[in-house]
């Protein structure tokens, strides 16, 4: 089992704190946020409809809790973690280039209200390079 190369240390503890804190933090919304956070997810993902809101946001957090672990573990390999975080972080580009009034119009230039997603553009590049370094370090 390879650990992590000293440079991806600084990637996984900054993403994975980051998203493990997100998770956590979500674990007992309010009715009000958990539907808010459905609702903003449904715009963009319209195939979660087939949930409720209490269940979106408890399999959300779960899944944060489990990325972020996974990041801040050094026995998950980076590639590993490196999957899951791009596959979470395409996730947010998704919902940053499909939900409306994230962007401007003809542009990828964010919004004021798209900021917040946009600015999670730094986790693909993070597990973009987890993975690429994963396969140039062998």
């Amino acid at each position: 089992m390879q650990m992590s190369k000293a440079w991806q240390v600084p990637l996984r503890l900054a993403s994975g704190a980051f998203i493990l804190n997100a998770g956590l933090g979500k674990r007992s919304v309010p009715e009000e946020r958990a539907e808010g956070l459905y609702g903003f997810a449904t715009t963009a993902n319209p195939e979660l409809e087939a949930l409720d809101p209490e269940t979106f946001t408890k399999l959300l957090s779960s899944a944060e809790i489990a990325l972020g672990s996974s990041l801040l573990l050094p026995f998950v390999p980076s590639w590993l973690a490196g999957t899951g975080l791009t596959a979470f972080s395409l996730g947010l580009m998704r919902l940053y280039l499909w939900a409306p009034g994230l962007h401007e119009e003809g542009s990828l230039r964010p919004t004021d209200k798209g900021t917040p997603i946009a600015k999670d553009s730094w986790l693909l590049g993070i597990g973009l390079a987890l993975i690429l370094g994963s396969l140039t370090d062998r």
